[in-house]
């Protein structure tokens, strides 16, 4: 009878423990928060405008030039304003913008599939992070806007409570298409912090999604009225339906 109690009550603690993970965690999936990477750019950056692992930022669309390689896309990765050190890595990639310097860009080479992205930051006195993302358009010479996150940019310090509006606003954002004239989705944006205990802002950002390229080469230029219309043709084109995997997803 002893045994059986036992066996019972062991039951219980699991089920309540669970219970308490669960209220804790909520519907958010959590990122492990690891050291920021090495203060140092490594993988290959592409275009004119870079040299020696860093880059200039382009004036117009075209500036950067386009991909040589068929199949590929161009796309300008900006880090900042901040005045902060920030990171943000993608397969075959660390992207670094010292705190010496507010803004830094840089142009990478991606072809058609998934491409994780993650954006780390890390300040005792609190961070302030940003980053954005552009894909060239080598048909249309536009500039797509495909993803952008700030928090606590430029001068400020990132709170949770800016992050809660960033979720939201993420949220309504209409069949994952930032820019619904440009070719590239984002899904899965997740995010997790530090919290120091004398602290109410976050220490630690660490913030991933993930850039879904389609093989189709967009046409309209950035801000048309007339782009969405035809998102259904422009699956098809691509010969990616919803849902699709063009590429083996980085990392696997």
């Amino acid at each position: 009878m002893a045994t059986r109690q036992l066996l019972v009550l062991a039951s219980l603690l699991v089920l309540v423990a669970l219970v308490a993970l669960a209220a804790c965690g909520g519907d958010r999936p959590m990122i492990r928060i690891g050291p920021p990477p090495a203060k140092a750019t490594t993988g290959a950056l592409a275009g004119p405008l870079c040299s020696g692992g860093a880059c200039t930022c382009a004036k117009g669309p075209d500036e950067a030039g386009f991909p040589e390689g068929a199949g590929l896309k161009r796309f300008e990765i900006r880090l900042g304003p901040t005045p902060h050190d920030l990171w943000a890595t993608l397969p075959g990639h660390v992207l670094y913008k010292s705190a010496e310097r507010p803004e830094m860009c840089f142009y990478v080479d991606l072809p058609p599939g998934k491409h994780t992205v993650e954006l780390r930051a890390s300040q005792s006195t609190g961070v302030s992070a940003a980053i954005s993302i552009f894909e060239l358009g080598a048909k249309a010479k536009t500039a797509y806007a495909t993803f952008k996150f700030s928090c606590g940019s430029p001068g400020g310090v990132c709170s949770f409570e800016e992050l809660d509006g960033k979720k939201a606003e993420y949220q309504g954002v209409k069949k994952s298409l930032h820019d619904p004239c440009g070719s590239t989705k984002i899904r899965e944006v997740v995010w997790d912090t530090g919290r120091p205990p004398d602290r109410q802002v976050p220490d630690e950002l660490a913030m991933r999604f993930v850039m879904q390229v389609y093989k189709f080469e967009p046409d309209k230029s950035h801000g048309d009225p007339s782009c969405g219309a035809g998102d259904g043709r422009r699956r098809d084109e691509a010969g990616e339906p919803e849902g699709s995997e063009a590429a083996t997803p980085p990392g696997s």
